[in-house]
């Protein structure tokens, strides 16, 4: 009887634990406390998991705020696997590998005035350590004290519990690179500037700050480059401050800060952005700020990690562009100018890189935040007037990485989608674009390296010493059909569409029908040789053929025709799954992080954790079999993502990554933007609600979702039966109710029929 006792409750302990890690969350009170910034900072050189840092800011906030784990200067500032913490950035990096520009940190510390790195740092737990997008606290075991901090767009509050000492002392590092500060006693002030930054600023380029503390000092010195002094003012290659006061058990102490990229009174004004509110209320106040923004979506019917995972994507959604203009004494909005150095009125933008954001972030914002993104859109054109050029990575002015025209896309799909009242000058813009697709630019990151050539052959010759050039060839073709399409719209001269029509072909020109694959191309007409479609990088970006295949995002159709037929593009999309991930590092002397991901992903050839090949999954819909889509939706969201510190599967980059998810687990996915259309997938939820910025929602129910369930029977729009394979951008706008009947067996028949099919050129 024990025994059978015995075992009784084993089995129903089992079943309870099975049930509980299979419990659905039905509601959402709260979505902010489903993101979590620590998804995705397990990364480091080798081998990325996000490489992101836990960013505490307001969504697009000017100015974010860090733990600082990383030395000055590391661009992986903060480490998960870290033990140590050395300070609290405010930082304006958008990825390690840009970057930081205009950081200094604080730190408290005790017992003595150390304000080097390596002996100011204390030992902290991610036990004692509470990391939300409002609000951040670190129990600092070497000082025993208390760090918080929660910001605004532009300022922030800390708040330092001390313990009882003589000597406790909070340190200022402006950074080397030339920075100043001052100490101003009689106001319990610290200001001063830094003016570190890793490219893409003018000469006359400093973040000014003000600090204001709510304790008289008992202490004040200043360092320069590695000396502390008595001098309240100190202006070096390397500046800061130490000021410190005597302390009770358990008191806290309060500093206020804020920043500005225009001057020590702009940087004040700044402050006020923190009001009356102490810490708690500014915290409370940051907490419904998020909720606010990420409640625009409300999902539920998901496990708990699936609700963490995808809040916490929608919050990476949320951060960058970061706002790069400022509010003067009258509240007029100007910008310091990245690319002139002037102080000028209008929006400004900036920390993306379009390679990235173009395939969804952009999208995203269009669908849920756009009239954010009409501001985004006047910053652009501010851009253009300043530099002479769109940016295509902006950190904060022109950087010369990646490759593409991708500002072409992020202008198109922006004015083709916004039906807002406000308005921005798309002339200039067209203008801009137009520039861009002709000429070469100030950086070969900058308007169309090989641009004559692609003008006269069509497409970037492999010899003639211009790398990635089969890269560029492609997302050249597809920005000249987004300037196609923003031409139709605008009305533009006939001969203009026209001739951005017949360039958006070119793609064209560099299939090879022996392997079918993209190839590079030299001068003379012959492709390149020997052609290995595994070997990275060369003609394509970090990538390969199989890769960058892909990469016709318009004209689906065309490249099916290209291939064969609807069996033949079938059987190379499959293949990407069925190869082994095989890879050449010749081009780069080394694996490449990009690579091992793929590598270890076990989804062959699917390089997930970059950007070229994301859009991949959904050119099943193209082609007849959309239940292969769906699979391979859900089976990437459910691999690929999860809410933990090593939660992604390479680099984040900007929100593109999130934004794949975002859109993937609502269901549809822009596959080609520049139209009016999102391709279906898969939903991830049994409910979605879409409070769209008119007022109107969009409601995507699947009630019978689950594991198994992650293949479309039938789908309603409105009530009505909808076969297709996508959806229009316009009627969701109108508000929508979508209803999908899941099963876990596909429906080979739904979405087959030659009307089914997404958008493609070739059937315009």
């Amino acid at each position: 009887m024990k025994t059978f006792l015995t075992k009784t409750l084993a089995m129903m302990t089992m079943a309870v634990a099975a049930y509980g890690q299979s419990d659905l969350v039905e509601q959402v009170d709260h979505p902010v406390d489903y993101a979590k910034p620590l998804m995705g900072t397990d990364s480091d050189y080798s081998l990325s998991n996000g490489n992101v840092y836990p960013a505490i800011a307001m969504p697009w906030g000017m100015n974010f705020w860090t733990p600082q784990t990383g030395k000055m200067g590391d661009g992986w500032a903060y480490m998960y696997d870290a033990t140590k913490i050395k300070g609290f950035k405010q930082t304006h990096q958008p990825s390690p590998w840009m970057n930081d520009y205009g950081q200094f940190s604080i730190m408290p510390v005790t017992g003595k005035p150390k304000f080097k790195e390596e002996e100011r740092q204390s030992w902290f737990s991610h036990k004692a350590e509470t990391v939300t997008p409002y609000y951040y606290s670190v129990y600092l075991a070497d000082h025993d004290v208390t760090t918080e901090i929660t910001p605004t767009e532009r300022a922030a509050r800390f708040r330092f519990t001390f313990p009882e000492t003589d000597d406790a002392f909070v340190v200022l590092d402006a950074f080397d690179k030339g920075s100043y500060v001052k100490v101003l006693p009689g106001e319990n002030k610290i200001i001063g500037y830094t003016t570190r930054n890793s490219g893409g600023v003018p000469d006359n380029f400093r973040n000014y700050f003000v600090v204001e503390f709510d304790k008289e000092f008992t202490f004040t010195k200043t360092f320069k480059d590695g000396n502390l002094q008595e001098a309240l003012e100190a202006d070096a290659n390397h500046a800061g401050a130490v000021i410190g006061f005597k302390t009770a058990k358990g008191e806290v102490v309060n500093a206020k800060v804020a920043s500005s990229f225009i001057s020590y009174e702009q940087a004040a004004i700044n402050l006020q952005e923190i009001g009356n509110h102490d810490f708690d209320a500014l915290k409370e106040l940051g907490r419904k700020t998020w909720d606010e923004q990420l409640g625009r979506i409300k999902v539920s019917g998901g496990t708990q990690d699936q609700m963490e995972t995808f809040y916490s994507c929608l919050y990476r959604s949320l951060l960058f562009p970061r706002k790069f203009f400022e509010y003067d004494a009258d509240g007029n909005v100007v910008h310091y100018s990245p690319y002139n150095g002037e102080v000028l009125p209008g929006y400004m933008f900036t920390d993306t890189g379009f390679w990235d954001t173009f395939r969804s972030l952009f999208p995203f914002l269009n669908l849920m935040y756009p009239e954010l993104n009409a501001q985004m859109q006047e910053g652009l054109a501010n851009a253009y007037k300043e530099s002479g050029w769109l940016p295509e990575w902006a950190s904060p002015g022109l950087r010369n990485v990646m490759v593409g025209n991708n500002s072409a896309s992020v202008v198109a799909d922006a004015y083709l989608k916004y039906e807002g009242d406000y308005d921005y000058d798309i002339e200039t813009l067209y203008e801009a674009v137009i520039h861009g697709a002709n000429n070469a630019g100030p950086l070969t990151a900058v308007g169309r390296a090989g641009a004559e050539y692609y003008k006269e052959l069509g497409y970037v010759p492999y010899d003639v010493g211009i790398n990635e050039n089969a890269a560029r060839t492609l997302e050249y073709a597809y920005d000249d059909f987004t300037i196609y399409q923003l031409a139709k719209a605008l009305d533009k001269p006939k001969e203009e569409i026209e001739l951005y029509k017949q360039r958006s072909l070119n793609y064209k020109k560099l299939y090879d029908p022996e392997t079918k694959l993209m190839r590079g191309k030299n001068k003379d007409g012959e492709f390149m040789a020997p052609f290995n479609p595994f070997k990275w990088g060369d003609a394509f970006t970090e990538g390969n053929s199989w890769h960058y295949t892909w990469s016709v995002f318009h004209d689906i159709q065309g490249l099916i025709d290209l291939m064969g037929g609807k069996s033949e593009f079938v059987a190379q999309l499959d293949e990407v799954f069925s190869l082994p991930p095989v890879f050449d590092d010749s081009y780069y002397g080394g694996v490449i992080h990009e690579i091992r991901e793929m590598q270890i992903a076990n989804m062959g050839q699917y390089a997930h954790g970059n950007q070229p090949i994301q859009h991949m999954i959904y050119l099943y819909n193209y082609a007849g079999e959309p239940w292969k889509t769906q699979h391979w939706v859900r089976e990437t969201m459910n691999r690929m993502y999860m809410p933990t510190p090593d939660g992604y599967c390479g680099d984040e980059d900007n929100g593109q990554t999130s934004a794949w998810y975002v859109f993937s687990a609502m269901g549809f996915y822009p596959v080609c933007p520049g139209t009016d259309q999102y391709v279906i997938g898969a939903p991830l939820f049994k409910k979605v609600i879409l409070s769209l910025q008119n007022g109107k929602e969009v409601v995507i129910s699947a009630p019978e979702n689950s594991a198994d369930n992650r293949y479309i029977d039938g789908l309603k729009v409105n009530g009505q039966s909808y076969s297709k394979n996508w959806l229009s951008h316009k009627e969701l706008m109108e508000g929508a109710q979508l209803d999908f009947d899941m099963s876990a067996t596909p429906n080979k028949k739904r979405g087959t029929k030659k009307g089914d099919v997404p958008f493609s050129l070739s059937n315009e």
